[in-house]
């Protein structure tokens, strides 16, 4: 066993065999989504957005978070493969009815090299009715700006179909606005260490303010993320921030329970 699984979480190591394990996870749906809705705050409906969320079941462990099993994923480079899953059954959920009209799912830098995802999603959407603008695929700021060309492609496969995508945790590390002009995004997340300084510190303010002009020229809304006070919410609103989310807002709920219609 490498010295990555003898560092994982002591009861994730005791899989005698972590891929078979993953396999059979996706194969026999040990999966549970979440969700975490989106608040509108310049009016509108309440919550437009919802980010879906995945949980692992293990027997004795109950819900198991992801910080515990992506890990596991990425070192295998399994993850397209849980990527499929969660647009497989994201499409059966809105085919059911979702009083939540839009989804964003988290796409992970392996996927977006793998060529044949677009057409997976493309192929689910139809099989289950639904409309490819009611999703929107979340793409971190890092993979974009290591994987900028397989995210460009990647994007522009979305907007073929009528689907579009969404750059996360923006301004986590630089505010550079590369990818949001490569990528023709819809939606940019502000990283909560941006929102969480909100009040105290004029430099967050600085580039919460720049975001907002650029997202105004370019004609992008934002998300503020890792929302968790009322003060934050409220100074976002007074900026002009289209949308918030976080754990002041609405804590993430099983999606079965937050978007039935």
């Amino acid at each position: 066993m490498d010295e990555f699984l003898r560092e994982m979480d002591s009861e994730l190591v005791g899989w005698a065999d972590p891929v078979q394990r993953l396999r059979t996870a996706i194969d026999k749906d040990e999966f549970e989504l979440y969700c975490q809705p989106i608040l509108a705050l310049q009016g509108g409906e309440r919550y437009p957005l919802a980010e879906v969320l995945v949980r692992l079941r293990e027997e004795e462990k109950a819900l198991v978070p992801p910080g515990e099993f992506l890990p596991v994923f990425e070192h295998f480079r399994m993850m397209p493969q849980l990527d499929r899953w969660v647009v497989r059954h994201v499409a059966k959920r809105l085919a059911q009815g979702s009083r939540i009209p839009r989804f964003t799912v988290n796409v992970h830098g392996q996927t977006l090299e793998d060529a044949e995802f677009p057409r997976f999603v493309a192929a689910q959407l139809s099989s289950n009715h639904v409309a490819a603008d009611r999703l929107l695929f979340e793409i971190d700021e890092s993979d974009a700006l290591l994987r900028l060309g397989a995210a460009a492609q990647f994007a522009a496969a979305c907007r073929a179909m009528g689907a579009a995508v969404l750059v996360d945790g923006f301004g986590r590390r630089s505010v550079s606005f590369l990818p949001i002009k490569e990528l023709g995004v819809q939606f940019v997340k502000v990283d909560g260490s941006i929102t969480r300084k909100l009040l105290r510190s004029e430099v967050a303010t600085t580039k919460m303010n720049a975001v907002l002009r650029v997202a105004e020229a370019l004609r992008f809304s934002i998300v503020a993320e890792c929302v968790e006070e009322q003060d934050v919410l409220a100074r976002l609103k007074a900026l002009g921030c289209g949308y918030a989310q976080g754990f002041g807002i609405y804590q993430p709920h099983p999606i079965a329970s937050v978007a039935a219609s």
